[in-house]
């Protein structure tokens, strides 16, 4: 995978890490970035920046910890890479760290505060501070917090360093303290010159440095303070002032610490006096003697004359120690004298002689100093006088004094090998004798030459120009320059600087305009040949750039704010990264668009505007911008392979970073699904969606910002067939109920389809609403299948088909009817055919007047009647004809009737009393539904009575009959209209008396 190549540093800082990575090829569209404790992986700061970005501070982390980092990039298409990285933050130095001795000399104590934040522990390391030897090296516990340092040497500077160490990492903080210093002793003051005093004394190896004060005792105030290092013994104070007593004290220190020590007072040799001259004085036969007050101080002074070249003293003068001449007056002229001066100061003297002197001569006149143009050689030239002859004197600045001496008569004098660029003094005398008259002095400048190595660099900045030399050889008193606009020669400024300068800066230049600087070196009133140099400065870079895309005709429009300063002209560098060519365009400096045609659609650019001036140029940001990409064509919409996808596809038209297709309720038009697919792939399979529904699908082309659309396409999603589809036949028509659950999803509605089972008719079709669940299809065949199939559509999809198939109700049978034929035994049956189709009848006989099982016949489908055999005599039977088709079956109501009963037998006659006669009989067959039994009077025929009996009689008895009289009986079996008797049977009561009897 990509590697993100994370880098991580503190920059010098404790709180804080700085994340550095690469960006990922390709780029990304934004960092997600996580810092957690190492260890616990508690997350303690988040983060995220957008795509520019390859780097990411965090702040207020604790000092000496170790974190873990995870860098997420998000790719394209939704993915992303993650890399992880382990840092630890430097350690915090400590607080407060203190060092102290408690005035002891041999021992430091230190202290501190604990660093903020984590630690492994501490290292001291204490130094002398001079030898910058290491004295104890020492490591401890990160929860220690002080630290004893002995055996030290007395008055010596240690230097601690005290670090907290965490991981690799260490920081440090120093702290510097001395031991107390020891007192010196045997302390000496003596003069060694006039100007100094040597001090020494013992015992000094104690102390760091020894403080010398030296005090004035005649001003009381401190001349000299020195410090002196350890080891010192001895010291001489210089540059004092001669003839003064002084008072010298000493103390010793080391760092804070300082101990007093002895004291001593000492004089110092007076100074002699200085220039001691005897010259002539104003007046005739006078010589002034002269001197200069030398340093220091004296109590008078003491001046001798002397005479001749024995040098006799002929007079003494006592004079103030603050005069600095004395007149002799009344001296023979021309007569050679010399003068001594002595100093006198406490117990020590001093004394200077002068030369000798003569009368003045008179000095030469109009002298001059001509430098004629040369940076080499001077000319002096001057006015003959009377003497023996002159001398001249040349002083140059800062080089040694020049002395020559020439004979009478010569009045002009050329010094060769000066320097260039320098001021010169020269003086003219008129020597007579030893001494010279008063000089006539006069100055003037040799020519300087020019600066070398003359440069003008703008250094990148561009409102500003830098001027750098190499110094003028020899000398000068400054530089003089003037900066010119090349291009118009407009003077820009005067610049006049000292001779130690070797550069300056000019500011407020115009951006990208070339100067030219000319410079020249000054010397007095005189100025070197000129030096030339020229640049430009820096140009601007352009501001407000930007890439402004056209739709017609396809481009970009590049934009950018006028530059300040000059421009020779602006280069365009249009490039993109999914293309190898590059456009190059450069345009006037008046120009501030340009539009780039021709370009591939939906693609990103970058342009890059430089501004050139002279041979320096300036670039902008890139700025970058997309082409409009182009819609997509041929977008269809079908059903997927199942009923939850649709399938997607689209002729890509060129351009365009990626695609999202967009897809809504066609009815609402609410985007339910948003798909992002990368240029390239030309279809898609959406699932999950709900079946039967209608979709609009519309794909969106995108190129940076901008999208185009497509063509909206409709498509439906294959609807779900009904759920448990059921057809049942209504019971009280010839229809046909048909059941269905709705399936999950949508539909527009429902198509059903019913052919007649057989037949070669074409099937009926019919449609149902999309919220239906129930159909009846009526005027139907009596006791007819069909097969019924049924489809949920959406559109122009169809679900896949149920099918079930349904029988009607057959036709019951009508005009039943059950006849007897006047027979005890047979009972025949008849019907009308019903209308429709049966697969058969089923024809039941039961017995309603005994217990005997129902007698079932399966009739053909065409059949009408049937006879029944065999029956019981005397019985009740019901029949009822069922049509049947499949499980459904119409019966026809019920008939009854009854076969013809058979006459009772076994009929006997007996007379139990006079007047009663009992008859008895037996049944026959299945017996009789009752029993009538009539008796006749036989001999008259009359009938006497009739008794009704029910069907389980066998006998009667007949009373109140007349005794001996013959009676005929006749019993009769009956069931239902039917009845059948027995014969005629005849018998006689008993007599009267036969029964008394």
């Amino acid at each position: 995978g990509t590697l993100l190549n994370l880098t991580v540093s503190d920059h010098g800082r404790s709180d804080s890490l700085l994340l550095s990575w690469d960006e990922p090829e390709g780029g990304a569209e934004g960092y997600l970035l996580a810092l957690s404790s190492l260890g616990s992986g508690m997350s303690l700061q988040n983060g995220s920046v957008g795509p520019n970005f390859t780097s990411f501070w965090f702040h207020g982390l604790m000092p000496g910890t170790c974190y873990e980092i995870e860098v997420t990039a998000t790719l394209a298409c939704t993915e992303t890479i993650s890399q992880t990285v382990t840092a630890q933050t430097s350690p915090s130095p400590v607080r407060n760290l203190s060092l102290s001795s408690g005035g002891s000399s041999s021992v430091l104590h230190a202290s501190w505060a604990h660093a903020q934040g984590q630690r492994d522990g501490y290292h001291l390391a204490l130094y002398h501070s001079d030898s910058q030897t290491l004295v104890r090296n020492a490591s401890i516990l990160p929860n220690a917090s002080t630290f004893l340092f002995d055996g030290l040497l007395a008055g010596s500077e240690y230097a601690l360093k005290v670090s907290t160490l965490a991981g690799s990492s260490q920081a440090s903080t120093s702290i510097h303290q001395w031991t107390a210093p020891s007192i010196p002793t045997q302390l000496r003051l003596s003069p060694g010159s006039s100007t100094s005093l040597v001090a020494s004394w013992a015992g000094a190896a104690g102390a760091a440095w020894l403080h010398l004060v030296l005090r004035n005792l005649l001003t009381q105030m401190v001349t000299t303070t020195l410090s002196a290092r350890r080891g010192l013994t001895s010291y001489t104070f210089q540059h004092l002032q001669p003839g003064t007593q002084y008072w010298l004290g000493l103390s010793a220190t080391a760092g804070p610490y300082t101990a007093e020590g002895p004291n001593a007072t000492a004089w110092t040799y007076p100074l002699s006096p200085g220039n001691v001259t005897l010259s002539s004085a104003e007046e005739q036969s006078s010589l002034q003697a002269r001197w200069s007050t030398p340093g220091g101080e004296r109590d008078f002074y003491l001046v001798t004359l002397q005479e001749g070249e024995d040098s006799a003293p002929t007079k003494n003068i006592s004079v103030d120690g603050d005069n600095s001449h004395v007149t002799f007056h009344g001296l023979s002229p021309g007569q050679q004298y010399s003068v001594q001066v002595t100093a006198v100061a406490g117990p020590y003297r001093a004394a200077a002689h002068s030369t000798a002197a003569w009368t003045q001569p008179l000095a030469p006149s109009g002298v001059s100093l001509s430098s004629q143009g040369s940076p080499y050689s001077l000319l002096a030239s001057w006015e003959e006088a009377v003497g023996e002859g002159y001398m001249l004197t040349l002083s140059p600045m800062k080089h040694p004094v020049k002395n020559n001496s020439l004979l009478r008569g010569v009045t002009n004098f050329t010094y060769e090998g000066l320097c260039p660029g320098t001021l010169y003094t020269v003086e003219v005398s008129t020597v007579a004798g030893p001494y010279t008259s008063p000089p006539q002095r006069i100055t003037n400048w040799t020519h300087p030459l020019p600066p070398e190595q003359l440069m003008l660099s703008n250094q990148g900045h561009s409102t500003s120009l830098q001027a750098s030399w190499r110094a003028a050889p020899a000398g000068s008193t400054g530089y003089t320059g003037t900066l010119w606009e090349t291009k118009s020669q407009e003077r820009v400024r005067n610049i006049t600087v000292g001779n130690n300068w070797t550069n300056v800066t000019f500011e407020d230049l115009v951006p990208g305009r070339q100067y030219t600087l000319e410079m020249a070196a000054m010397a007095g009133p005189y100025r070197s040949p000129v030096r030339s140099a020229t640049d430009w400065t820096y140009p601007l870079a352009p501001g407000g750039v930007t890439l402004t895309n056209t739709r017609r005709p396809l481009g970009l429009s590049a934009f950018w704010d006028k530059t300040a300063g000059d421009v020779d002209q602006f280069h365009l560098q249009l490039y993109s990264k999914s293309h190898p060519a590059q456009r190059n365009i450069s345009v006037g400096p008046n120009t501030h668009n340009f539009t780039f045609l021709g370009l591939s659609p939906g693609i990103q650019y970058f342009l890059k505007v430089t501004v050139l001036a002279g041979p320096y140029r300036s670039s902008s940001h890139f700025a970058t911008e997309w082409t409009y990409p182009l819609s997509l064509a041929n977008v269809s919409v079908q059903p997927g392979r199942r009923p939850q996808e649709l399938h997607v596809s689209w002729v890509e038209s060129g351009g365009g970073r990626d695609h999202l297709v967009q897809l809504s309720v066609a009815e609402s038009l609410s985007i339910i699904r948003n798909v992002s697919v990368p240029r390239g792939v030309t279809q898609l399979d959406l699932e999950g969606l709900v079946p039967g529904s209608r979709y609009r699908v519309e794909i969106i082309s995108q190129a940076g910002p901008h999208r185009i659309s497509s063509q909206t396409a409709i498509g439906y999603t294959v609807p779900l067939p009904p759920l448990f589809l059921s057809a049942s036949p209504v019971s009280t028509a010839w229809a046909l109920a048909v059941h269905w659950e709705t399936p999950p999803g949508q539909r527009d509605g429902y198509l059903l389809s019913m052919h007649e089972e057989g037949s070669s008719a074409p099937a009926r079709n019919l449609e149902a609403g999309k919220d239906s669940t129930n159909v009846t299809l009526a005027q139907l065949q009596p006791g007819t299948c069909y097969f019924i199939g049924i489809w949920a559509v959406a559109g122009p999809c169809r679900s896949l088909p149920r099918n079930v198939t349904g029988c009607t109700i057959p036709a019951a049978p009508t005009n039943l009817s059950l006849i007897n034929p006047g027979s005890s035994s047979e009972l025949y049956t008849f019907w009308n055919k019903p209308p429709g189709r049966r697969d058969h009848y089923r024809v039941i006989l039961y017995s309603l007047s005994t217990q005997s099982r129902d007698r079932v016949q399966t009739l053909s489908p065409d059949a009408q009647n049937i006879t029944w055999t065999h029956l019981e005599a005397g019985s009740r039977f019901a029949v009822q004809v069922t049509a049947v088709k499949g499980l459904f079956e119409a019966s026809s109501t019920n008939v009854t009737q009854w076969t013809y009963p058979l006459a009772p037998a076994s009929l006997t006659l007996g007379s139990p009393s006079a007047s009663a006669l009992q008859v008895s009989w037996a049944a026959k067959g299945g017996g009789a539904e009752g029993y009538m039994v009539d008796v006749y009077d036989t001999a008259s025929s009359s009938h006497i009575g009739r008794m009704v009996l029910g069907g389980d009689a066998r006998s009667h008895i007949f009373r109140n009959l007349s005794p001996g009289t013959r009676y005929s009986v006749t019993v009769t079996a009956t069931t239902g209209p039917f009845h059948t008797s027995t014969s005629n049977l005849t018998h006689c009561t008993r007599e009267y008396d036969a029964l008394l009897a």
